[in-house]
């Protein structure tokens, strides 16, 4: 039997034989190849082709006019500072959260490993009217919140708050399965030698986690950057005040400015480049360096 499968399958020289099962045919290979590619050029490729083909069919000054409003340099600034507040305050949950879940033994761990998947189970859109019932004039601490003058829902803290419950678990989750697979034993090590608890998390867990700290960071800031269903529930789309940059995207597409809103919107895809840029240069210097 076994030198009548060595018979029919043909080897190379000096190479062990290969099944015929795992070589497939060239048609296939090709098949399969032309199909990828077409998917990619059709959903990926060509909408940011024609994004700023859009973008620029006035022209430049006209590109440069959109990208200077004033509504659409406020929505700019709105995105970027939720973002600046956004992302850190999501590395200090995430890492708080991959350390205890990953590192210790408590009880209600799986409950809180089950919360932190919630965002991703929830529609953006219910997140954003969960906290218009919670903060809103009508809603639980509306009243209290009128009476101090403090304005949480269609003003910057709510886009805040709806931005952060829809990005929270992406950096918990990129590090909680990396942290779990390092296990314990170099920072038992640590503590043996007399290192105490910060310079353990400094020396020994941060150095360990920064490429999968920095994937999980790259992840949550486009996600910040281009929400816009929990944001435009609790936003109020006042404009120049309260639009982000997808939000002020719909309204000038809404009024039929359409080179305007693809101005704006070849923003966001820049910033999405730059995203996948930067994701694809940490995977290659992950890859690198292990």
């Amino acid at each position: 039997m076994a030198s009548a499968i060595a018979t029919a399958l043909p080897a190379r020289p000096g190479h062990a034989p290969t099944p015929r099962a795992n070589r497939d045919p060239a048609w296939a290979r090709w098949l399969l190849t032309a199909v990828a590619l077409a998917f990619l050029a059709f959903f990926l490729v060509l909408p940011i082709v024609v994004v700023f083909a859009q973008a620029f069919a006035k022209g430049g000054a006209y590109f440069l006019a959109a990208v200077r409003e004033p509504d659409a340099l406020a929505a700019i600034r709105l995105t970027l500072l939720t973002v600046a507040i956004v992302v850190p305050a999501n590395v200090v949950f995430g890492v708080a959260a991959a350390w205890a879940i990953s590192k210790f033994k408590f009880t209600g761990k799986s409950l809180l490993t089950t919360l932190i998947d919630l965002p991703f189970a929830v529609s953006p859109v219910i997140a954003g009217l969960i906290y218009v019932l919670i903060f809103g004039a009508q809603g639980w601490f509306g009243p209290w919140l009128i009476a101090h003058n403090i304005r949480v829902i269609f003003a910057v803290p709510g886009i805040v708050l709806a931005t952060t419950f829809v990005t929270f678990p992406f950096v918990a989750r990129e590090l909680i399965p990396l942290m779990q697979a390092q296990g314990t034993d170099e920072e038992y090590s640590a503590v043996t030698l007399g290192a105490s608890g910060w310079q353990t998390f400094w020396r020994v867990t941060l150095p360990n986690i920064r490429w999968g700290l920095f994937y999980g960071v790259i992840l949550c800031n486009a996600r910040a950057m281009g929400e816009f269903g929990a944001v435009s529930v609790v936003s109020g789309h006042i404009r120049g005040e309260t639009n982000t940059m997808p939000l002020h995207v719909e309204i000038l597409y809404n009024e039929y400015n359409i080179a305007g809103a693809f101005a704006v919107a070849s923003l966001l895809a820049l910033l999405a480049l730059a995203t996948l840029v930067v994701k694809s240069a940490v995977e290659w210097r992950q890859t690198g360096s292990a």
